[in-house]
């Protein structure tokens, strides 16, 4: 192998260091769309706006779901779940905050490692959002 070939075996691509990042099982959420009391300005209080959410939840290592068993791994509905409860105990004036919220009760349950969660505003102008990424 010549000096340049072997600069390049090990110089990995940026998608090659990202597969293996997170080369690991990811429950997700995508482009859920639903109505939700959020919004910091006054006509955003005391009316429903539709947000769309893409949740994506990366499980530990070892984690597998060898055993064809819902009790080994994590279920999206857990986050269906927590999504739910977060927006049914009142207003939420911050992208920010609800998208903090998510992953922390994502990463409450040992068996995920990292929650990626982005929330997008449909309405009222242009789409525009949060993503947030947290680890444990």
């Amino acid at each position: 192998m010549t000096t340049i070939e072997t600069a390049r075996a090990a110089t990995a691509s940026p998608t090659q260091k990202a597969s293996e990042a997170l080369g690991r099982d990811c429950i997700f959420l995508k482009d859920w769309v639903i109505d939700c009391n959020i919004g910091v300005y006054a006509e955003e209080k005391g009316v429903t706006q539709k947000v769309r959410l893409t949740v994506d939840a990366y499980l530990a290592p070892a984690v597998r779901a060898s055993e064809d068993d819902m009790d080994t791994v994590p279920s999206y509905t857990d986050i269906i779940d927590a999504v739910n409860d977060i927006t049914s105990a009142g207003h939420i004036n911050l992208l920010e905050t609800f998208a903090e919220q998510i992953a922390e009760r994502g990463l409450q349950d040992r068996r995920i490692e990292a929650m990626r969660v982005r929330i997008e505003k449909l309405e009222r102008g242009p789409v525009r959002g949060v993503e947030i990424y947290r680890t444990r």
